[in-house]
C-alpha cells in the first residue's frame, strides 16, 4: 500500500520567518507521524530558507517512521546525508535560486554523477531514488544509474488534472508501467493535494510513496494538521 510522508519544509519557512522557535520542527515532525503519517520529508536547501542542516541533524533521532531527505547533491549535501544515514534520500536537481523544485533529472546524460551518486548512498545503507519527469527513458535511465526507486514529478498532472484527468495522468501511468517493468520502486510527490491524490493512486496503485507538503500545511490551516493528515491518509488507503 502507499505510504504518506509529509513534507515540512513549509513548517520550517513559518518558523523562519520570525527567527525563534515557533513552530516546533521537530514537534510538528513528531506529531505528524503521531497523526498518521508514515514518513518524514526534507529538503534542505543551501541558502536554509525552510529546513536548516541543523534541523536534519536534531530530526533524526526523534522520528520513529521512515527520513528522507531529498535535494540537490552537492557537496554539502552528501556530506549531511552521509551523516544523518537515513532511511531514503531523493536525489533532485533543483538550482540554487529554485523556489520549489521544478523539474527532474535527465539519468541518461547524468549517468556517471548519479551512478556515483548512487553508489555513495546505497553504500551507507540508503535507499535511494532519483527524480524524474514522465518518461520511460528516464525511468530507465535510472535503473542503469543504480538507483532503487524514481520518484515521479507529478506537477503537470496536477496542473492539469481539472481540465482532463485522463490525460493528464497518461504519460505517468506509460512512466510507471516501465518504472514495474525495471523492478524499480515508485514514487511520486509535488503539487498532489486532495483533489488529485485519489485518481492518481487509483490508476496507479503500485505507488510506493507520495511526499507532500505544500497542500498539506495549507489545508492544515483550515482543518488542522491531524485532520488534514487523515483526509490524506484517506485518499489512499482504499486501494
Amino acid at each position: 500500500m502507499t505510504r504518506l510522508s509529509v513534507n515540512i519544509n513549509k513548517i520550517a519557512t513559518l518558523r523562519n520567518a520570525r527567527g525563534e522557535n515557533l513552530p516546533d520542527v521537530e514537534k510538528a515532525a513528531v506529531d505528524c507521524e503521531k497523526f498518521g503519517a508514515e514518513g518524514i520529508t526534507v529538503h534542505p536547501r543551501p541558502d536554509e530558507r525552510h529546513i536548516r542542516y541543523a534541523d536534519v541533524r536534531l530530526l533524526k533521532p526523534v522520528l520513529s517512521t521512515e527520513f528522507n531527505i531529498e535535494g540537490n547533491p552537492i557537496p554539502s549535501f552528501v556530506d549531511l546525508v552521509d551523516e544523518a544515514v537515513p532511511h531514503q534520500v531523493t536525489l533532485v536537481p533543483d538550482a540554487r535560486d529554485a523556489i520549489t523544485s521544478n523539474a527532474g533529472w535527465d539519468t541518461v546524460r547524468n549517468r556517471g554523477f548519479l551512478t556515483e551518486m548512487c553508489q555513495e548512498f546505497k553504500s551507507r545503507g540508503i535507499r535511494t531514488s532519483i527524480f524524474i519527469n514522465p518518461d520511460p527513458a528516464m525511468a530507465e535511465g535510472a535503473l542503469l544509474c543504480g538507483a532503487d526507486r524514481v520518484e515521479l514529478y507529478t506537477a503537470s498532472y496536477a496542473r492539469d488534472y481539472s481540465n482532463n484527468r485522463e490525460k493528464a495522468i497518461a504519460p505517468f501511468l506509460k512512466t510507471a508501467l516501465r518504472v514495474k517493468e525495471c523492478g524499480l520502486g515508485l514514487n511520486a510527490g509535488h503539487d498532489l493535494n486532495l483533489e488529485n491524490l485519489q485518481y492518481f493512486i487509483q490508476t496507479i496503485p503500485w505507488t510506493d510513496e507520495v511526499s507532500i507538503g505544500h497542500a498539506i500545511i495549507c489545508d492544515a490551516i483550515y482543518m488542522g494538521l491531524e485532520k488534514t493528515i487523515q483526509a490524506y491518509l484517506s485518499k489512499i488507503k482504499i486501494f
